[in-house]
């Protein structure tokens, strides 16, 4: 079988298949649309490689790779840093509704110290604490993903958890007029 032909067929079985799984794994379809490109790609590579009856371990896998290094690059980058404001803006400033410019200004700034203190916990411990709390990964998605133990990843929200809570002490509630 040709080459092309060879290819033509893989990507037609297959580009759905890597498309959903990427979509699922990094849940940005900007992402999943580049993993996707990548993974055709690497197939084009290696299409006289393998063969056509057994290429659904090695795509999947492949596939698996490259959004587990893309995660990996998301956790730690700097962009993620301004994902993080962008999440915590989306999520809380419908909360911030209030004919009380004071309690406006001041859940304004809690938001904006929780947002600087998560971006100051270590990269170990602030990417389990996104890809869990605010990305809502379960904890076997983020031991896939990042490669760790399960009870590494509850360890290290653990410890993130307490982290934070011990940064933000200094801040307790306080009473709004």
């Amino acid at each position: 079988m040709l080459e092309q032909q060879k290819y033509r067929i893989l990507i037609q079985q297959y580009k759905n298949k890597i498309y959903t799984y990427s979509l699922y794994m990094l849940k940005n379809k900007m992402d999943a649309e580049d993993v996707t490109q990548e993974v055709m790609i690497k197939i084009w590579q290696n299409v006289d490689k393998f063969n056509i009856l057994a290429a659904k371990t090695w795509i999947m896998k492949t596939t698996n790779n490259l959004c587990i290094d893309y995660l990996r690059r998301r956790a730690i980058s700097v962009s993620r840093e301004f994902e993080i404001d962008e999440i915590f803006e989306d999520t809380y400033s419908n909360n911030l509704t209030s004919d009380n410019p004071y309690l406006v200004t001041h859940l304004n700034m809690m938001t904006s110290r929780i947002k600087e203190a998560i971006k100051r916990l270590p990269e170990n411990l602030r990417s389990v604490f996104v890809l869990y709390e605010i990305e809502g990964f379960k904890y076997r998605e983020i031991s896939k993903s990042l490669e760790m133990p399960v009870n590494s990843v509850k360890v290290y929200l653990m410890r993130a958890r307490k982290k934070l809570q011990e940064e933000l002490k200094h801040y307790e509630a306080q009473e709004v007029i």
